[in-house]
């Protein structure tokens, strides 16, 4: 079901996990700021920012599941069965469809000030990529380095939320995601104190007992209180090793194994990739769920004034490091 996270350390990144039972092919993609991008129903981009992410490439045109542009403007798209609701076209709006609305967004803005300004033209419009490819149920999470929004199409329309917490997950909306964290404000990294009773003692008989209540189940629900304590509790050092390893660690506090959740008989979620862009620096972090050992991309190698797509498909076999 996917969970998207942002975290600053001296550099600034953005990543998410993708969880679900099958793979689309994705792959580390490229878009170079030449490469035309046509939308359905809005002008054409033949020229906008460079762009990287994992996508599934259709017909010559990447669909992303999440990226980053040459600017660090980041977006990720995340599965909203039954809330998702798109829209017929608006004569008074800008029609974007949902596959298009990743690039549309990083080719053109760099901040997410700039984008929720653009956002009050937006109508997210209900056209399908292909017969192949049907519209996903889906909703965004768009971070700079400072600043997080949440952006849902339902049906009273297109809503946009502050997001502080830098966290997204699926269903419920997001405003009842947020607000559900209020009960859980008690958990605390702090071994905890006896509020109980005066009349009685207690025993802190392990570390971590402060976290007690924090959901451990794969809910989405669960899951965003889960990423939300351990990102805006996590400490780390500066260096690249130290912030990409805290990013991943964040994400595997929420990762799904197989087994554990079973979608049909037989056939379970799993965290198919986890995903860490450097923002600052383009660089693409991922690992899969049979290889831990993290892989990278990095933009700027590429000729970013070209006008033809980069593909790096997964490394999915594990990768043993021997040292003997």
């Amino acid at each position: 079901m996917c969970t998207g996270a942002n975290y600053t350390t001296s550099d600034h990144y953005f990543g998410r996990n993708l969880d679900l039972e099958f793979s689309y092919n994705e792959a580390v993609t490229v878009t170079p700021r030449n490469f035309p991008f046509r939308f359905r129903r809005a002008e054409p981009l033949p020229t906008h920012h460079a762009i990287i992410g994992m996508a599934t490439t259709s017909d010559g045109y990447p669909l992303y599941y999440d990226a980053t542009n040459e600017k660090g403007l980041s977006m990720a798209g995340l599965n909203f069965p039954g809330n998702a609701d798109y829209k017929p076209e608006a004569s008074d709006k800008t029609n974007i469809t949902p596959f298009e609305f990743i690039p549309w967004i990083l080719g053109q803005f760099e901040t997410v000030d700039e984008v929720k300004a653009e956002l009050e033209r937006i109508n997210l419009v209900d056209i399908s990529f292909s017969d192949a490819f049907p519209l996903s149920p889906l909703h965004w999470i768009i971070s700079d380095r400072t600043t997080s929004i949440t952006v849902e199409s339902v049906a009273e329309g297109l809503k946009v939320y502050d997001n502080p917490i830098g966290v997204l997950t699926n269903n419920p909306t997001f405003d009842i995601q947020a607000f559900t964290l209020n009960n859980f404000m008690h958990l605390s990294t702090n071994p905890p104190q006896n509020n109980f009773s005066d009349a009685l003692e207690f025993d802190v008989y392990s570390r971590g007992m402060g976290a007690i209540g924090l959901p451990g189940d794969l809910s989405s629900a669960s899951r965003f209180v889960k990423a939300a304590f351990t990102k805006m509790n996590s400490v780390s050092g500066d260096s690249e090793s130290e912030s990409i390893s805290q990013f991943f660690q964040i994400l595997g506090s929420v990762a799904q194994q197989r087994g554990c959740v079973e979608v049909s008989p037989g056939k379970f979620e799993i965290t198919i990739y986890s995903s860490c862009c450097n923002t600052d620096k383009g660089i693409y972090y991922y690992t899969t769920y049979e290889n831990s050992q993290v892989t990278a991309v990095d933009m700027h190698k590429e000729d970013l004034d070209g006008s033809v797509l980069a593909d790096y498909p997964l490394i999915k076999g594990q990768q043993i490091h021997w040292q003997n």
